[in-house]
């Protein structure tokens, strides 16, 4: 038995393992799912497969009649098996085939598209829906993008934060794909001109629970575009040690979580996780001693014991309006998906007052940041005073692949920023290289990095005597607030990233 497949090692050493294409040849992708195996090589009538479970009989026997070979086993973790699973048996050529079988044409009607429960599971364009989403479940992809251009249809999954063009697709299949997509989400499918969202569901390949897939269209001057937001329920289970707090940050703001009553401000742009957090937030929260309502646009994730509405701005549902009635219904915690105009933040600011820990998040670009933001939406500074907790700036860096690190020399300006921040003079850091596991990108998964402010008396004082948005940062930090970038190369050190990408996370214009 390899090395590599030691008990101190099983995932790494599949992960890193060389799989001879013929091998995966012998073994269809949905028997290795079945069995939870994964062929590795041939080696004259011996195939050799690992198992979680070397001993399993039937699965031997099952391969041996399949392949007509004699089965060597070898031991590997579970979970390491799924994930070879995913990453060796692509299904671009299957995708191919399914958009062959399309009869290409400029347009396409309603009339023309399938009819009839069976009509529409058989046609190809279903196939090649399903195996674009289920090759996007495999990459670990959080969105993807159909968009056409003037050659063709540009298929791209954003993974770990970055896009990534995955296929370049016949123009003339983008209106059925849409078409497709807009039956799904119970679109009006005849509506070209108009942007559109919605929602549905789909079970991917390899998993046992359904996963929801919220949708946005709108026209461009090639035809329609989509983004499909693949929304995971497992993270929405996760810690807030998981998401990236560093000890001492995590001591900060789980101390602003003792507060009964305030409001808690979480900002970062679009994708930095900011939903994230909150949710996290609300695991560590008591739900059965708490009456705890959210109002979120749209709700991603749903939670036991929580009551969680969706703003519905036809039917008069916003989040001011919809805040105002939480309020009649007796909360301990509220949670507002986004503070955006002024009438919201009066009346979080408002419901912060009255007897209620108010959690929600802001477009700042830093934790002082959103201060400014809050008396730009014009909010008294008596009020942000009295009613605020804490605020929270984060962003989301990439994790250095561990199939494929090594220490490598950085350039001068990354050495200098580590220093800057640490004041440690470092020449060589940890890269990914690119591999397998990592689809050649050096990264694989993502973290996050924050900003944390709790406020005191004395930052209280400032806020009430007119201090300027710089001064008050200034006496944060002095105060022991960890900048982003900060923290940030304090992960460099942990060897959880990189400095160029902390340097590509935080930077902005002095």
């Amino acid at each position: 038995m390899p090395e590599l497949f030691s008990n101190s090692s099983k995932s790494q050493g599949l992960r890193t393992y060389d799989i001879h294409p013929d091998a995966l040849q012998l073994v269809s992708e949905a028997m290795a799912r079945e069995y939870n195996v994964i062929p590795l090589e041939v080696n004259g009538q011996v195939l050799r497969v690992a198992m979680a479970n070397p001993d399993d009989v039937m699965a031997i026997e099952a391969l041996a009649a399949r392949t007509q070979m004699r089965i060597e086993s070898v031991e590997a973790a579970a979970e390491a098996i799924r994930e070879a699973i995913d990453s060796n048996y692509r299904e671009q050529g299957e995708l191919e085939k399914e958009l062959s079988r399309i009869q290409v044409a400029s347009e396409v009607t309603e009339e023309e598209l399938p009819t009839g429960i069976g009509a529409i599971n058989d046609a190809p364009i279903v196939k090649a829906l399903k195996l674009i989403i289920d090759e996007a479940v495999k990459a670990r992809a959080s969105d993807i993008h159909l968009q056409p251009q003037e050659d063709g249809l540009r298929v791209r999954y954003r993974i770990d934060g970055t896009l990534q063009e995955t296929h370049r697709l016949p123009l003339g299949t983008a209106v059925p794909l849409m078409s497709r997509i807009k039956i799904l989400a119970n679109m009006n499918i005849a509506d070209r001109h108009h942007p559109q969202d919605g929602q549905f569901s789909v079970v991917p390949k390899g998993r046992n629970n359904s996963m929801d897939i919220r949708v946005s269209i709108i026209p461009t001057v090639y035809g329609e575009m989509a983004g499909l937001r693949l929304l995971d329920k497992s993270k929405a289970l996760m810690t807030l040690l998981q998401i990236g707090f560093m000890p001492e940050n995590l001591a900060e703001y789980q101390e602003m979580l003792k507060v009964p009553q305030g409001i808690i401000l979480v900002s970062g742009p679009t994708g930095s996780g900011k939903t994230t957090t909150l949710y996290a937030t609300l695991n560590t929260l008591d739900s059965k001693g708490r009456n705890i309502i959210t109002i979120e646009d749209p709700v991603e994730y749903r939670f036991k014991n929580i009551n969680q509405i969706q703003v519905n701005s036809r039917a008069g549902l916003t989040f001011a309006t919809g805040l105002r009635s939480i309020l009649r219904l007796d909360p301990n915690v509220i949670l507002v998906g986004e503070i955006r105009d002024a009438e919201t933040a009066n009346i979080a600011i408002q419901s912060a007052l009255t007897g209620h820990l108010v959690l929600s998040t802001i477009h700042a670009n830093d934790s002082t940041g959103i201060v400014a933001r809050l008396l730009d939406l014009g909010i008294e500074r008596f009020l942000i005073s009295s009613a605020l907790i804490g605020v929270v700036s984060q962003r989301m860096i990439r994790r250095i692949c561990p199939d494929c690190a090594e220490m490598v020399k950085a350039p001068v300006a990354e050495q200098k920023a580590y220093e800057k921040e640490t004041g440690e003079v470092r020449e060589k850091f940890l890269y990914g290289k690119g591999c397998k596991s990592c689809l050649g990108s050096g990264y694989r998964g993502r973290q996050g990095i924050f900003e944390i402010i709790r406020m005191n008396e004395e930052l209280r004082t400032m806020l009430l005597e007119g201090a300027s948005i710089s001064q008050f940062r200034v006496r944060a930090i002095q105060l022991g607030m960890v900048p982003l970038s900060k923290d940030g190369m304090h992960k460099v050190k942990a060897n959880i990233t990189t400095p160029s990408e902390i340097l590509r996370t935080t930077y902005k214009l002095d």
